[in-house]
């Protein structure tokens, strides 16, 4: 009797477990769940473009320091360091 019992609860958490899987394909699967699946890829995609040109501007600016000192466009020419 304790086995069914527990088979049929384990069969019951089962079921609930994969409905609420099934439930929430289902809502993505809708229009509106679909907007807001590509809404919150673009905003995720619009922050890595922004965190993306701020590393490059960053590493433009470092650069263009190394290239200016070592050509001796940052008004060093002739000085002693």
């Amino acid at each position: 009797m304790m086995r069914r019992l527990f088979w049929l609860a384990m069969g019951v958490t089962i079921g609930a477990m994969v409905m609420r899987k099934l439930s929430k394909l289902a809502e993505k699967l809708t229009p509106r769940g679909m907007s807001n699946g590509i809404a919150s890829s673009l905003a995720n995609l619009a922050d890595s473009l922004r965190y993306f040109g701020t590393d490059v501007r960053e590493a433009m600016a470092e650069r263009e320091a190394e290239i200016r000192e070592n050509t001796g466009l940052d008004g060093r020419v002739g000085k002693v360091q």
